[in-house]
């Protein structure tokens, strides 16, 4: 059923791949028109040249979610061209697992700026729409590292328990404007989240378990439909799903 997704006007950041991508497929195919955003172009022109070819609505942005303006004109393009934002996914994220001894402060401010600011910055360019419009949607991406501390994942970890602290946040804020406000807990899903990983024997031990394990990423998209295809008077907040294998 997908009475309550088409015709909707979603905006999708780290939509180049993985779980955005997978996301817009699902999303196009049920009849909404999604707003791709992500740092690679070229990625995200093939999609939408793709869901339009099938039929669907598609515009490609290039943005980058640490930056503010950027993320705005992703937006702002989505009511200029459609009228409103009706789902803002801020699905873009990196983990680049350490330990903290290793002071990488580099991919500590990445983490940073792109789990957490980025998803401030999504928020910061669609409410002042969904105010207006007395509607809309946020769904925000957290993980199982969200949830539980992980060895060598503890600045990961952080971003993701925040980005659950400021979802509840958003939700109890938002009432008076009859918006909804979801966070995604995935546990291990096939998508290329490891490649972030610099420390080689630590990307190689994620690699091996994830890849006996994981489920595609077609999974968090049925999540992602599950929550937009509630009626309106319903507030899906929380969703936390691993594979049916993993044991933490």
């Amino acid at each position: 059923m997908n009475e309550n997704i088409s015709g909707k006007v979603v905006v999708i950041t780290g939509a180049s791949s993985g779980l955005g991508a997978a996301t817009a497929r699902l999303l196009s195919k049920q009849g909404a028109t999604v707003l791709l955003g992500a740092r690679r172009a070229d990625r995200i022109d093939a999609l939408a040249s793709e869901l339009t070819s099938a039929g669907g609505k598609a515009i490609s942005i290039a943005t980058d979610v640490r930056d503010r303006e950027q993320i705005k004109r992703l937006v702002d393009t989505a009511v200029k061209s459609f009228g409103r934002i009706d789902v803002m996914l801020n699905n873009a994220g990196v983990m680049p697992l350490a330990p903290l001894e290793r002071l990488k402060t580099d991919e500590w401010d990445k983490m940073i700026d792109v789990n957490l600011k980025g998803v401030l910055n999504g928020i910061a360019a669609a409410l002042p729409y969904m105010k207006e419009q007395k509607s809309g949607h946020f769904i925000n991406v957290s993980s199982v590292y969200g949830h539980k501390l992980g060895p060598d994942a503890t600045v990961y970890c952080a971003t993701k328990f925040a980005v659950r602290a400021l979802s509840e946040g958003l939700r109890q804020e938002v009432k008076p404007y009859n918006i909804r406000t979801t966070v995604i807990s995935p546990g291990a899903v096939a998508t290329e989240l490891l490649e972030h990983i610099s420390e080689k024997t630590i990307q190689a031990q994620t690699k091996e378990f994830t890849s006996r394990i994981a489920v595609p990423a077609e999974t968090f998209a049925r999540m992602v439909a599950f929550a937009i295809n509630e009626p309106a008077d319903v507030d899906v907040n929380e969703i936390l799903f691993r594979p049916t294998a993993q044991p933490v």
